[in-house]
């Protein structure tokens, strides 16, 4: 299924080859009119959205129309359990019934037709506007068949029950995820007021790894010729969203890359937009992509991010690790094991993480990715306690790069992107180093301990208490549902 040589490390769960047989045609997907494949990018028991489509500003003397969908009273499906199905299409509102004298969105996108043309389909470009001509009401998706594996299936100890427990309890929830979206699909429609563009859902809340109290970030992808001045889009943005009666508290960040961060009112959901950050599409689909390769994914990196927090390095602003350079250490390890849990996707399976490819396609780059079995069958507790080892103990830092491209640490050369460089971990798209917030030795050092304390610690005891206050993580958690 994903080869590596002479054998592959993984085996299929089925006996058709690489493939799963037909199953019973209870989910149609309807922009390839088949069942869904393992990374099918589509959501149960939601309506679906309507695609981004470009839409060319409007005159400054014209009032942008209020798009207001209606409810659906259509039953949602109860049960939001884990899926490998399951991925969120951010989809642009083009309701068919406009209402003048307002720009805001109160309402939900309307579900997408299934003949509607979708972003990464052969006829979506930036090209221009594509309406649909059915203005009837769109057929319901039913839920996609539920994966027979249940996470209790790595839960064989105490400390991987703990972990467990950790991450039931503070993992984005579909409806935090559907929340974020409906802010996403408002804000466009406004934005696009003044400008070309079209607006992603990236990051963590995109990509599988978010908690209910993570912030959002978002991609402005502008439709021009040259490269924009983000700081100048950034302030135009900043005098619009002052105007917006659902934002508050802009604040405009001159980083390297800069942001405009912002709060939807009377909500705890934040904001960071940024401008063209192409690779932090590509690199959130790709992350997508392993959250939902095996089930232990996303509680290890969730449990170890509430970690690295505790003990105060995940923090690149202070010189730590950032929360992406710490999940491409996760997938890396979990890649680098005598039986790996994870391939590399990307060599496994160039053609659909190709970093040339159109951003409209990156959604469905990995759309059609069979799914991979490892033989490895740790416990979570294992695996986490495997990971500090390997931090601790195993990995030289002063030899290697992290690449989960190439899913193996290969040997640092003289170049000025590893040179000097106390961690090394590749970007996998750009290929430069993610870690250089880590420029000084005495965080350098800091890191390496809390790998080798909390792994001594947690060897003797196997109790994820000894490194994490695991109630008060879930208490701070509870507090921020919506």
């Amino acid at each position: 299924m994903f080869p590596r040589g002479a054998a592959p490390r993984g085996r299929s769960a089925h006996s058709h080859g690489p493939y799963p047989p037909p199953p019973v045609p209870r989910y149609y997907d309807y922009n390839h009119q088949r069942p869904a494949a393992a990374n099918s990018f589509n959501v149960p028991g939601l309506e679906r959205l309507p695609t981004y489509e470009w839409k060319s500003p409007p005159s400054t003397s014209q009032v942008a129309p209020l798009y207001t969908a209606a409810q659906s009273n259509r039953r949602k499906r109860q049960n939001e359990e884990y899926s490998p199905h399951v991925v969120k299409r951010q989809r642009l509102d083009s309701s068919t019934h406009p209402k003048t004298g307002s720009t805001s969105v109160r309402y939900p996108p309307r579900p997408c037709r299934p003949d509607q043309v979708f972003a990464g389909s052969s006829q979506s470009s930036f090209s221009g506007f594509h309406p649909s001509p059915h203005p009837n009401p769109w057929p319901e998706v039913p839920p996609v068949p539920e994966n027979p594996i249940r996470l209790q299936t790595y839960d064989k100890d105490k400390l991987s029950t703990q972990m467990v427990e950790l991450f039931e309890a503070c993992q984005q929830q579909l409806s935090d995820l559907t929340w974020k979206e409906m802010c996403r699909a408002r804000l466009q429609q406004d934005i696009q007021r003044v400008y070309a563009a079209r607006l992603y859902l990236t990051g963590s809340s995109m990509s599988g790894f978010g908690c209910r109290s993570s912030d959002a970030d978002l991609c402005l992808v502008l439709q021009v010729q040259k490269r924009p001045d983000a700081i100048n889009v950034l302030s135009v943005l900043q005098k619009l969203f002052k105007t917006l009666p659902y934002v508050e508290r802009t604040q405009l960040i001159r980083a390297k890359v800069p942001i405009l961060r912002f709060k939807e009112k009377d909500s705890n959901l934040e904001f960071d937009l940024n401008i063209n950050n192409i690779t932090g599409i590509r690199n959130t689909f790709l992350l997508r992509s392993y959250a939902y390769a095996d089930l232990r994914i996303k509680p290890m990196i969730l449990v170890i991010k509430k970690w690295a927090r505790h003990h105060q390095i995940n923090d690149a602003s202070k010189g730590t690790l950032s929360s992406y350079t710490l999940v491409l250490m996760i997938l890396h390890y979990l890649q680098t094991l005598n039986e790996p849990v994870l391939p590399s996707l990307q060599r496994d399976h160039p053609e659909c993480f190709n970093p040339f490819m159109d951003i409209d396609m990156v959604p469905e780059g990995p759309k059609n990715i069979p799914p991979f079995i490892s033989r490895n069958q740790s416990s979570l507790g294992d695996l986490l306690l495997g990971f500090l080892k390997y931090y601790a103990t195993n990995f030289r830092w002063d030899k290697h790069v992290i690449s989960v491209r190439e899913a193996r640490a290969f040997p640092k050369n003289n170049s000025k992107e590893w040179r000097n460089k106390y961690i090394c971990v590749e970007e996998p798209f750009e290929r430069n180093n993610v870690a250089r917030a880590v420029h000084e030795k005495i965080k350098f050092d800091f890191i390496k301990d809390q790998f080798a304390e909390s792994f001594r610690i947690l060897r003797e005891r196997k109790d994820l208490d000894s490194i994490l206050p695991v109630s008060a993580i879930i208490n701070r958690e509870s507090a921020v549902r919506r």
